[in-house]
């Protein structure tokens, strides 16, 4: 029973990722049975500390309310120290690890390991980088996300679904420094 509500919470959590299309310069670099990796770009008009403080200290401002437990990002924070965690409170007393911060180098590059979503309810481990370079239009931002672990049906499936929200993602950050407001980000 258990095993079809996980399945049953991964199909509608990557039904609606898979419906927002191509969202960012975008690779799923490889996928098989054992895992996946992705690699997701935009550029930000916008210095990088600017970019960096809304991504890593407002994340709550930009992440889609449809991509969290509590669904209210609000309730997302990033705890920027080694062994940090990417989490969410839904109240004082309750909440979730997303991800644990494993490197950082401020206003830089930012690692953190886990699964995201319904990834964390499944048999794999993950790794997603964010980069920071300033260009000449502004700041570029990369996420890099490596997933690999064990799920009965193969994990090859989940990869373009997982690029596809890891690329809404990066579209909100990308409106919501542009423009102060991620929910009119440019999703198609």
């Amino acid at each position: 029973m258990i095993a079809w509500n996980i399945r049953l919470h991964l199909a509608g959590f990557f039904l609606s990722c898979t419906t927002l299309g191509n969202l960012a310069v975008a690779e799923v670099t490889d996928a098989s049975s054992g895992g996946f990796s992705l690699l997701q770009e935009v550029t930000i008009d916008a210095p990088r500390s600017e970019v960096w403080r809304a991504a890593v200290d407002q994340v709550g401002f930009w992440w889609s309310d449809n991509h969290t437990i509590s669904g209210d990002a609000s309730n997302l924070y990033i705890e920027t120290f080694l062994q940090g965690c990417f989490c969410e409170a839904s109240d004082k007393n309750a909440g979730i690890v997303h991800l644990i911060v494993t490197s950082i180098a401020p206003g830089a590059m930012l690692r953190l390991s886990g699964g995201l979503g319904p990834l964390g309810l499944m048999g794999v481990a993950g790794n997603m980088t964010w980069e920071f370079f300033e260009t000449e239009s502004g700041t570029s931002v990369r996420f890099i996300y490596a997933v690999g672990g064990y799920s009965p049906d193969g994990l090859e499936a989940l990869a373009e679904p997982v690029d596809d929200f890891v690329g809404e993602a990066l579209q909100r950050l990308k409106s919501y420094v542009e423009t102060g407001d991620a929910e009119n980000a440019n999703l198609n």
